[in-house]
């Protein structure tokens, strides 16, 4: 019986699993790219090296310094004949004439010593050379220290202000701090007046509190967080010893912050000194590098130290750092490339190909070649209409010679209703389309259907959006407003509309200033005040709402300064609204309107993901400024495309499949095994739940049963969440229970679970066993040959042909089984045979995975 899960069973898994060479798997860690083959060239020769002070070289150039605490970091590029730039900041001698006016470091920070110009030289070993005129003035004028200015910055650096320290809501040990520093009064109240000062001793500074506990010299659970001769220490010193003052109102604040380089291209391995630059109300600029907070996004990529040094690793792709100084946040990029030749490209057949053809250039990454017929037909069902090509499809399709199949094919996905179910699916579940009870039933259903109806049409989706946001009524006569249902206060309208339809995760300004990105309480709560004037009152069936708009005028309470606030778009004026204008209709223009900096290019990058795994922005509904794209051009590009289709959604997936890009293999060449980044190959991906569990039942004949709902439905077309406690499989298999409007409630990654549960759950082996299955079916037909029906199981299960040695294996396991049985034995033999050997295919990371 298959649920023994035999001997012979597992030999001819394993046997098979080896065997089969097209699963298109994801490399593993140990699969590095190689370097191509060939002479090595000869190293290119350094032309020029240069200061760069806050824009490109210049042919001399003259820093400013003002002030006894002022202090620059410099960065000296140097440009190869190659046209390639390199930082040698850190790898040169420095001296600067007359002595006495500068310092200049080993890590080329200037300091000034006394009023006067200097000249500074910057040499390397061979003696190639740049000059930097220094001028320095009022050095011997003290200035006084600003709080918010000066002094915060050096809690945020050190981490004192952090979540997990003095910067979470309860403080620690007695002592908070605001989140980052974001709430400067605050954190001088609590450092200056709280505990009747005793953190502080003006008297004697250095036997301040916060200094013996900062360098450790009293026991501090933090551990040390600054050293006494260090720059933070002695300002912190000359601060407490001035009377610890604020500083004035009149005093200017940061306007914004830069970085510099903001982008460069660097070679495996390499460095780069990053210069902060803060650029103040008044107009004034002040070297804000050793102050400010440096984090790699991805740290087993790049690492980046305090002072703004920054090294990449032996890995090609792209890497940022997120650069804070106060509340200003700023990015740097760099472009790591492979660097191998990339002579050979697909022709391109969109903008879509163009743009990122156009980067796998620039990084040295040559794409994998197209994928083939079989590999293309699948994999478009999958992606399109979450479901598997049948035979007569796969056959026709493969049999055909016009060039043009391939568009075709898409084409006749996306006029199908399998489109409209799988991609229903996806929004039903992002819009939180969830019974908590019996009542919600009816309008489960309706929005499902509403939604799928949608896509069928192809509603524009602006118009989709709008439908949504702005629902009045009852679930009878406009099911949209089931979405109110599970989003019920003003702050998780907000939340959902921000995370689902702009990309952008607001629920930390809720509290405080978002740490890694713009947005304020203030920005947060304007938005609130577009949910305001819902009203709400029963419907006419038990557990049902009537939503609608509650005159009045919009508004909302920031909690953190308790003043009322105007409705306002994330970066957008408060606007000016009548008691008689239902602001979520306000929200609707502005949210659907072209020169919106979100909407398009949220929806473009969620839908990328669907298909390549990944998205240009990732995670794709994390799309702040501090997690920049890995191809802006292309992210921009496929915005302007989708709104100058009238947010034609069909039109996008049109155009994302028809794309080499997305037609290439999924099988890496010897340069491309590690790309994450730069989509020089198809990312496989495991099918999801819906998808899989159909697929099961596809290839073995079995009929799915969910409770109340005709037998035979596809797990795609399911309504909501209800079904997922009766179905183990879907929940294994990480379909979400719709609860959250974010992406990564649906999980695709492996688990032991799961492939137990493939190998030997009851319900697996009921389905392979079943009476009117297609194993039983196979071996009881006797019009054809083993040959002809081991065919037909590849063609179900990975539509494609076996290959010789897959065709000779299955028919020596066939051999095997029905060997010197009689008539009626032979049968129920050749039955468990084919059963194995379908319980052996849909194990395989072929099935498993869309590739």
């Amino acid at each position: 019986m298959p649920g023994t899960c035999g001997l012979l069973r597992l030999v001819f898994c394993c046997l098979l699993l080896l065997a089969n060479s097209r699963a298109d798997a994801p490399p593993g860690p140990g699969d590095a790219p190689q370097k191509p083959a060939g002479a090595t060239p000869a190293p290119p020769a350094l032309t020029r090296l240069q200061f760069e002070i806050s824009g490109p070289a210049t042919t001399n150039p003259v820093l400013r310094l003002r002030g006894a605490d002022a202090r620059r970091q410099i960065l000296v590029t140097a440009q190869f004949d190659n046209g390639t730039l390199r930082d040698y900041t850190r790898h040169l001698s420095y001296q600067a004439t007359p002595v006495g006016i500068v310092q200049v470091s080993e890590a080329g920070l200037i300091t000034p010593l006394a009023d006067g110009s200097a000249a500074v030289t910057a040499k390397t070993p061979e003696g190639a050379a740049a000059n930097l005129t220094v001028r320095v003035e009022g050095t011997k004028k003290v200035r006084p220290i600003n709080f918010a200015n000066q002094i915060v910055p050096i809690f945020t650096k050190a981490g004192c202000n952090g979540g997990g320290c003095h910067g979470k809501s309860s403080g620690q040990n007695g002592f908070r701090l605001s989140l980052l520093g974001f709430e400067p009064a605050e954190d001088y109240e609590h450092l200056v007046k709280e505990a009747r000062g005793r953190r502080l001793f003006p008297a004697s500074p250095r036997n301040s509190l916060l200094l013996l506990k900062g360098t450790a010299t009293l026991p501090h659970g933090g551990g040390k967080r600054f050293d006494a001769d260090s720059d933070d220490y002695k300002l912190l010193v000359r601060w407490i010893g001035q009377g610890m003052p604020y500083g004035s109102t009149n005093d200017p604040t940061v306007e914004r912050i830069e970085v510099f380089p903001r982008e460069r291209t660097m070679a495996l391995n390499g460095e780069q000194q990053l210069v902060v630059l803060a650029h103040y109300t008044d107009g004034s600029v002040e070297d804000a590098t050793r102050s400010a907070l440096f984090e790699p996004n991805d740290k087993d990529m790049a690492s980046a130290d305090n002072h703004g040094y920054f090294k990449v690793f032996g890995q090609p792709g792209d890497a940022s750092v997120m650069v804070r100084y106060q509340a200003k946040v700023a990015v740097f990029q760099a472009i790591v490339p492979l660097g191998a030749p990339v002579e050979k490209l697909p022709v391109a057949k969109n903008f879509i190909d163009e743009l990122v053809f156009k980067k796998l250039k620039k990084v040295g990454m040559p794409p994998s070649d197209l994928c083939d017929d079989s590999t293309f037909i699948r994999r478009a069902a999958i992606d399109i209409a979450g479901r598997l090509p049948t035979p007569q499809e796969m056959k026709g399709f493969l049999a055909e010679k016009d060039p043009a199949k391939r568009d075709r094919w898409i084409d006749y996905l996306l006029d199908s209703p399998e489109y409209a179910d799988y991609f229903a699916n996806k929004w039903t579940a992002l819009l939180r389309n969830k019974r908590a009870d019996g009542t919600h039933a009816r309008g489960a259903f309706a929005f499902h259907d509403w939604v799928r109806d949608s896509l069928l049409e192809n509603k524009p989706y602006d118009q989709f959006v709008r439908a949504i946001l702005a629902a009045s009524g009852d679930i009878g006569q406009n099911p949209p407003v089931t979405w109110y249902r599970q989003v019920k206060t003003p702050n998780a309208q907000l939340e959902d509309t921000a995370q689902l339809f702009l990309g952008l995760r607001l629920q930390c300004a809720q509290c405080h200033h978002h740490p890694f990105e713009k947005w304020s309480q203030q920005d947060y709560y304007s938005f609130s005040a577009f949910f305001s004037r819902i009203g709400r009152k029963s419907g006419t069936q038990p557990g049902e709402e009537i939503i609608y708009h509650k005159r009045g005028m919009a508004s909302a309470t920031n909690k953190k300064t308790q003043q009322t606030v105007q409705p306002a778009g994330l970066g957008a004026r408060s606007l000016s609204l009548t008691p008689d204008d239902d602001p979520r209709q306000a929200l609707a223009d502005w949210l659907t309107s072209k020169d919106n900096p979100f909407f398009a290019r949220s929806l473009v990058n969620r839908y990328w993901k669907h298909f390549f795994n990944r998205g240009i922005v990732d995670p794709e509904d994390d799309m702040r400024e501090t997690n920049p794209p890995t191809n802006p051009e292309l992210l921009d590009a496929l915005a302007k495309h989708f709104v100058q289709s009238g947010y034609d959604l069909k039109d996008l997936v049109r155009a994302i499949c028809r794309s080499q890009t997305y037609q290439l293999s999924a099988l890496p060449n010897k340069f491309n095994a590690v790309d994450r980044h730069n989509f020089s190959r198809y990312y496989p991906k495991r099918l999801t739940a819906e998808v899989l569990f159909d697929a099961v039942n596809l290839v073995s004949k079995a009929e799915a049963k969910f409770d109340g709902l005709p037998a035979g439905m596809r797990a795609v077309e399911l309504p909501d969440n209800s079904f997922n406690s009766s179905s183990y499989f879907l929940t294994v298999f990480g379909r979400p229970d719709s609860s959250s409007s974010c992406e990564c409630e649906r999980s695709q990654d492996a688990s032991l679970a799961q492939s137990l549960h493939l190998l030997n759950a009851k319900e697996i082996q009921e389905k392979l066993a079943a009476e009117q299955g297609r194993a039983a079916l196979l071996a009881t037909d006797k019009t054809r040959t083993d040959e002809e029906k081991v065919r037909e199981l590849y063609y179900w299960v990975y539509a494609r042909e076996p290959d010789a040695d897959e065709l000779k294996l299955a028919q020596s396991y066939l051999d095997k089984k029905i060997k010197a049985k009689n008539e009626k034995e032979t049968t129920a033999a050749r039955r468990q045979a084919y059963e194995d050997i379908l319980w052996a295919l849909i194990n395989t990371k072929e099935f498993l995975f869309n590739h």
